[in-house]
């Protein structure tokens, strides 16, 4: 019987040098007529994808390089800006206007459907539709319908609400002292942006007025913004441009009291989850903590302030000449009823949740270019201030 392992001879013939199973074999010299061909070549799409990738890489890393420039150019010539100081304010000031102007005017098609919508629940089925019918009828122009008065408005606004929070949150916060500014910072940031929005709302509000007129009546009363103002001041007075006032209040201050409380509140929630404290997160992670915390924050203020929305479209829409605020509210809800209150609430949240979150990340963003920290996350307790 053949033995069950091999013998030591048959061992060293195998493994010995000179065998043919351990003998190196010579590698055959390198084909030049290979038919390999690498992915990108063999494939059109896959190389223009892989050079748009690189063409992608290096002009984001060249837009890094000169916005860095940039923004050391702009801290050289408006030097250190310390907190609180008349300087910064002006900053804080300047990024809201940028940060609502262009927010608001790039959504105008959307508003134009929600205000038409909330007139006439009727007019479109949907705002594919509603964009369809009035691209037909009016062509790109008339989808942007209103976005002069929307530039003007919210850019004041903007200015005033941004830098007066800011300017209101130190306020509040010295009256109260460090130690209560710290235990009740919910309600500081609540009195604070309430305070702001009540200033802004007065200069917000002529351009509200032509803008829901504008977008309400087809075709449009008017041509453009100031042509606007002219008329309305024609028929009614100035007074006309502030007959929608009470009910932007009605709207504008819990929608801002929210947006403003509920960013400081989720920012601050989203830093306490994260491993490092916020200032040891570079300026991308902090931007972005920025945005993220205002797109939550801008659903909750959809809702909130959705009800006043309505009723400020119809007012400027539908109030007639000399007749009382308070008769007018009561005879639009007689019509609307409830329900009437909450018509194109889903669109509002869309549109609100995408512009918060735009008006946070670039208004933080701007103040990391000129060299301040972004809003958010809450000081630490007194206690620890005073050690550092």
């Amino acid at each position: 019987m053949a033995p069950l392992f091999p013998t030591t001879v048959v061992l060293q013939e195998v493994f010995s040098p000179q065998s043919l199973y351990t003998r190196p074999t010579a590698r055959s010299p390198t084909n030049t007529n290979s038919t390999y061909v690498p992915p990108s070549r063999r494939f059109s799409t896959w190389s223009a994808v892989e050079d748009a990738k690189l063409k992608a890489g290096a002009l984001s890393n060249e837009a890094q390089k000169e916005l860095s420039k940039a923004s050391a150019a702009a801290q050289a010539k408006t030097g250190q800006i310390e907190l609180y100081s008349a300087k910064y304010y002006a900053a804080c000031t300047f990024g809201g206007l940028m940060a609502c102007g262009l927010t608001h005017t790039a959504v105008t098609p959307l508003d134009l459907v929600k205000c038409r919508r909330q007139v006439d629940p009727k007019m479109y089925k949907g705002n594919f539709e509603a964009w369809g019918k009035i691209g037909r009828a009016e062509g790109v122009r008339g989808i942007f319908t209103g976005w002069g008065p929307t530039a003007f408005g919210y850019s004041a606004q903007g200015a005033f609400k941004y830098g007066g929070y800011e300017f209101f949150k130190k306020f509040y916060s010295d009256l109260a002292g460090e130690d209560a500014a710290y235990r009740y910072k919910t309600g500081l940031y609540l009195a604070a942006s309430a305070s702001a929005e009540l200033i802004a709302d007065v200069a917000l509000c002529p351009f509200e007025a032509v803008k829901v007129r504008m977008q309400t009546t087809i075709p449009p009363f008017a041509s453009s913004t100031f042509s606007g103002i002219g008329v309305i001041t024609g028929k009614e007075g100035t007074a006309g441009l502030y007959k929608g006032l009470y009910p932007l209040w009605g709207r504008q201050i819990p929608y801002t009291m929210m947006k403003f409380a509920s960013f400081e509140t989720i920012v601050e929630a989203i830093y306490d989850q994260m491993p490092k404290k916020k200032s040891e997160y570079g300026k991308g992670v902090q931007t972005g903590v920025s945005f993220a915390g205002g797109y939550l924050a801008g659903i909750l203020c959809a809702i909130v302030s959705h009800p006043a929305d309505v009723m400020v479209s119809k007012l400027n829409a539908n109030r007639q000449p000399g007749e009382a605020f308070g008769g007018a509210m009561s005879r639009i809800y007689k019509d609307i009823g409830f329900g009437g209150l909450w018509n194109g609430l889903v669109i509002r949240i869309f549109m609100i949740g995408t512009l918060t979150s735009l008006q946070w990340g670039i208004y933080d963003s701007f103040k990391v270019f000129m060299g301040l920290p972004t809003t958010g996350g809450a000081a630490p307790p007194p206690k620890q201030t005073a050690n550092l």
